[in-house]
């Protein structure tokens, strides 16, 4: 099936709608992290209970992604994105007036909701607006304006809890997205994937596989990765995610079609992009503490100091996805995942409670640069490897691995944070940070292995370089 005609004038609003949408599902990604102290004391929480308003949100929003694709596919992208808009802004209110922690975690899981058909979806309407020759640049903006959204979190979360309160981390979505909601409807084009029915069984199998791998991952340092929970929680999340491939393969009509992993480029992007991802939420999670813990920064002072990290997620992603549009994916995966990974382990080598900020800088920017290399050129290796009408389920199993992939991440650097380190001293938080950072850097390396085996350029695919030097 042939790519719809769609105006310049129609493709700039759907980028620009989709990425305000992803910004506000990303933000709320970690934005709570920073704010957990201040919101204890208002709600009369224990700390332990309030991880929740952050897993709550991260478990409904990976979970269920996939879904979101299927839904958009079947009734409407347009008109799916606008519902989980709608869902999204609710939820944000709901937080804002919250006057228990029961009451915010609920709204947070409900929030996660509309995130999860706000993201899967953004990403399809982006990817169908825009031609083979054009999508790169496109989602170059669009991953650069989300990765932006996930490292500033903290930032964000911080300086808003320090400034105003808390409520106003929730508040802030809620007239941004009243504002999005006619622009959406009057400027965004529908799209349909080629479906009429739902799957019923593929649908629940891959919910519940999801569900239980992120419970399992997100409980696994809290309850024990030996306990009964979370390895019930794994291996039964494991064998539903097996059974959901099983069936998709024997159906007629699956819910996903397995053969899609067939492709290299689609199941070589996936894969890079869930290791991407588990890298860098391990680097916004201890990032942040690291600079507050070990060098006594407040959240503000912290998040202003992780700009020349952040920063290079929205100028740079860009123009690397103008640069696949021209070059392809492979060199650009290869060689940022290889950045990332050096500037992660420049970072963990230099670590000291008695460094000086601006030892941070230049590794940061290496770290960022090579990050921002790697976003667009996945997301548009896996969208680029599959037909039109298979856009919105590419898009919804790219999003769905990219949010394990940082769940993943979070799981697997606390744990080895725990297992060499602690909060005791800067001493002990310093030991653990190397230690974690190395292992993100290791699934760095591993990401850019991958990628190797991505194929080359796609043949008739090119831009002018007119094109690839004007990120906007």
């Amino acid at each position: 099936m042939s790519t719809p005609i769609v105006s310049a004038v129609t493709q700039r609003w759907v980028l620009v709608l989709g990425a305000v949408a992803s910004l506000m599902a990303a933000l709320d990604t970690l934005v709570v992290a920073t704010a957990l102290s201040t919101i204890r004391h208002d709600l009369g929480a224990s700390l332990q209970t309030l991880e929740w308003t952050v897993n709550g949100y991260n478990l409904s929003f990976a979970v269920l992604l996939m879904t979101a694709a299927v839904l958009g596919d079947r009734f409407g992208r347009k008109r799916m994105f606008m519902i989980g808009l709608g869902i999204f802004v609710a939820a944000s209110g709901a937080c804002a007036i919250s006057t228990s922690v029961a009451i915010l975690i609920v709204a947070r899981v409900v929030q996660g909701i509309g995130a999860a058909l706000l993201t899967s979806l953004a990403l399809a309407l982006v990817s169908a607006a825009f031609p083979p020759e054009k999508r790169g640049m496109a989602m170059g903006l669009l991953q650069g304006i989300t990765g932006l959204a996930v490292a500033c979190g903290p930032l964000v979360g911080g300086a808003v809890a320090e400034g105003l309160s808390w409520q106003w981390i929730f508040w802030l979505n809620v007239p941004i997205g009243l504002l999005a909601l006619p622009l959406v409807a009057v400027r965004v084009p529908e799209g349909f994937g080629p479906d009429t029915t739902v799957d019923g069984t593929g649908l629940a199998l891959v919910t519940g596989g999801a569900f239980g791998v992120v419970w399992g991952l997100v409980r696994g340092n809290i309850a024990g990765w030996s306990s009964s929970e979370v390895l019930i929680a794994l291996v039964g999340g494991i064998a539903l995610l097996i059974a959901f491939a099983v069936w998709g393969a024997r159906t007629r009509e699956p819910m996903f079609p397995m053969r899609l992993f067939v492709n290299r480029g689609f199941a070589v992007g996936n894969t890079a992009i869930f290791l991407t991802f588990a890298a860098l939420f391990g680097e916004v999670f201890f990032y942040a503490q690291f600079l507050q813990a070990v060098l006594h920064y407040g959240p503000l002072g912290a998040g202003l100091r992780l700009l020349p990290w952040t920063l290079t997620l929205f100028f740079c992603a860009p123009v690397a996805g103008a640069l696949a549009d021209r070059i392809g994916e492979r060199p650009l995966m290869v060689s940022g995942l290889a950045l990332m990974a050096g500037g992660m382990l420049w970072i963990a080598a230099i670590a000291d409670p008695a460094m000086a900020y601006g030892s941070f800088v230049v590794p940061f920017i290496v770290s960022g640069v090579g990050t921002s290399m790697v976003l667009p050129s996945a997301q548009s290796s896996v969208v680029g490897a599959v037909e039109h009408a298979m856009l919105g389920k590419a898009a919804g199993a790219n999003s769905m691995m990219r949010e394990l992939g940082g769940v993943f991440g979070i799981a697997i650097a606390a744990a080895v944070f725990a297992a060499t380190g602690g909060y005791g001293s800067v001493d002990e938080f310093t030991d653990g940070f190397g230690s974690a950072i190395k292992v993100g850097a290791a699934l760095a390396l591993l990401g850019a292995v991958v990628a190797l085996a991505l194929p080359g350029r796609r043949a008739g695919v090119a831009v002018d370089l007119e094109e690839v030097t004007v990120p906007v």
